[in-house]
């Protein structure tokens, strides 16, 4: 089965502070996504396996929209790497974002080690004096914590991971490092990962082409075998049918709909780009 996920960062801000919003009034924002796309997984549901990552203030509004029994499930965008315990810590996290606590929202996945994650780690432990290989490996214990807190309590990962543009050169073994550091110990029918290659995202960057992404799917699949492959550079209108075309990959990370313009995420080009997949 296919996977096609939605990761939508922070776009729950407006324009007028500087936001990409203009779907919905804040506060009814999650609703609205979700309500807005939860017909075309239940449309596509026999074939794909649906869910969108929205920001944890959205969280019960999305959840709340959603049908019963329906197709779409409801992510956070991280969890923390400790969490309640019966006979433990009963709920003395202040500012952090347990697995328990967005569980209990009826949230069913956590996406974790988006290269934005990683970024905040690094530049964490660069105020710290930590850096280089050492940075690395501490990042990978850090979301591996975050993983099997996901698992415990119940929820399904897409794991995130990619090579930044210093790291081309020994790019297969950055990639095999963060996999298996992040995946240890982690029940992987209950995971799937999301291929970022980092270096090629972003305004003036030449995208990875379809090779180079076969490839780099392929490496993944034979570090851990078994594991489902989605794209995580950004699935859209202008890639989908050419993501589509490799075996190796098995669904796509959406965020941004409109890349120019009155830029934006919108549930219309959401639907088509899903249909441009699937075919």
């Amino acid at each position: 089965m296919k996977h096609i996920f939605l990761n939508l960062k922070r776009f729950d801000i407006t324009p007028d502070r500087g936001g990409v919003n203009r779907l919905a009034p804040p506060a009814e924002w999650g609703a609205t996504v979700a309500s807005s796309i939860r017909s075309v997984a239940a449309r596509r549901a026999r074939e794909c396996e649906f869910a969108a990552f929205l920001p944890e203030a959205h969280l019960i509004g999305a959840v709340g929209a959603l049908e019963p029994e329906g197709a779409l499930g409801i992510g956070c965008q991280g969890v923390h790497g400790a969490d309640t315990a019966k006979g433990g810590n009963f709920g003395a996290f202040t500012t952090l974002r347990t697995a328990n606590s967005v569980a209990e929202l009826g949230v069913t996945w956590a996406l974790i080690g988006h290269c934005e994650e990683r970024m905040s780690l690094r530049a964490i432990m660069a105020e710290a004096g930590v850096e280089g290989p050492d940075a690395e490996a501490a990042a990978g214990r850090i979301l591996n914590r975050e993983v099997l807190a996901a698992q415990a309590a119940g929820l399904k990962v897409l794991f995130c991971l990619g090579e930044r543009e210093s790291e081309l050169d020994q790019a297969g073994e950055v990639l095999a490092a963060q996999l298996t550091a992040g995946l240890s110990g982690a029940d992987l029918s209950r995971a799937v990962v999301a291929y970022e290659p980092v270096w090629s995202i972003g305004p003036g960057k030449t995208p990875a082409d379809a090779p180079y992404i076969q490839r780099v799917a392929g490496l993944l699949k034979d570090t851990v075998p078994g594991i489902d492959v989605v794209y995580g550079g950004g699935l859209k209108a202008d890639n989908a049918r050419m993501l589509a075309s490799i075996p190796e990959i098995d669904g796509g990370l959406i965020a941004l709909t409109r890349f120019s313009g009155e830029i934006g995420f919108y549930p219309d080009e959401y639907r088509e780009i899903v249909d441009l997949y699937l075919g």
